[in-house]
């Protein structure tokens, strides 16, 4: 188990990280942090702020869905907006296009390492993943409530002002294939099909 739980928070550490060079590259960032981002760019909380606030909303609607956290679930609240809180508070983004490509081309490798090692963990889904498998339990199809719940809150983030481009197609096209060699390298427990939420 100790090393379950190092393994969840490496991961998640490593997940504020990627997500936070993907904001950096400025090309473009997965469904939820678009909307997160077009959130941050209307008040005055931070991209990370605002990923834990919308994690906590969307834990909420595991109640009537009855689904049940995981000690995973609560971490990954917690630890990859405040991860992605810190290194964005550290860095600045960078001017060159070259150093723009190598954050978003290293952000979205390291995005699939660190999901293969939160969700290797099998210590519970994240809130995103657990209100679409929630959803989906009800009779609907996985892929429809995916693509729905990402195209929603994609489409609204864009609207707010958040960050769509190559980098979200990257992302999209890319998670998948990196996510099928990371989890079963990663995994050290019962871990269910990744339904990968993005945050």
């Amino acid at each position: 188990m100790t090393r379950r739980l190092v393994q969840l928070h490496l991961g998640l550490i490593l997940y504020g990280f990627s997500a936070s060079l993907l904001v950096l590259s400025g090309l473009g960032l997965n469904p939820w942090d678009v909307f997160h981002q077009g959130l941050s760019r209307h008040s005055n909380l931070a991209i990370g702020t605002w990923s834990i606030l919308v994690g906590l909303l969307v834990l909420l609607l595991w109640i009537p869905l009855r689904q049940r956290p995981g000690i995973g679930t609560i971490s990954n609240v917690v630890f990859i907006g405040g991860t992605m809180d810190v290194v964005l508070s550290q860095l600045s983004p960078p001017s060159q296009l070259s150093l723009r490509i190598i954050c978003l081309v290293a952000g979205v490798l390291l995005n699939g390492v660190a999901t293969g090692a939160y969700i290797g963990a099998g210590l519970g889904p994240g809130p995103r993943d657990g209100l679409m498998t929630g959803l989906a339990a009800r009779g609907h199809s996985i892929r429809v409530v995916r693509t729905a719940l990402e195209l929603t809150v994609l489409v609204t983030g864009w609207l707010l002002g958040g960050t769509v481009g190559v980098g979200t197609l990257l992302y999209a096209l890319s998670i998948g294939p990196l996510a099928h060699v990371f989890v079963p390298l990663f995994a050290r427990g019962p871990v269910a099909e990744p339904v990968l939420e993005g945050t």
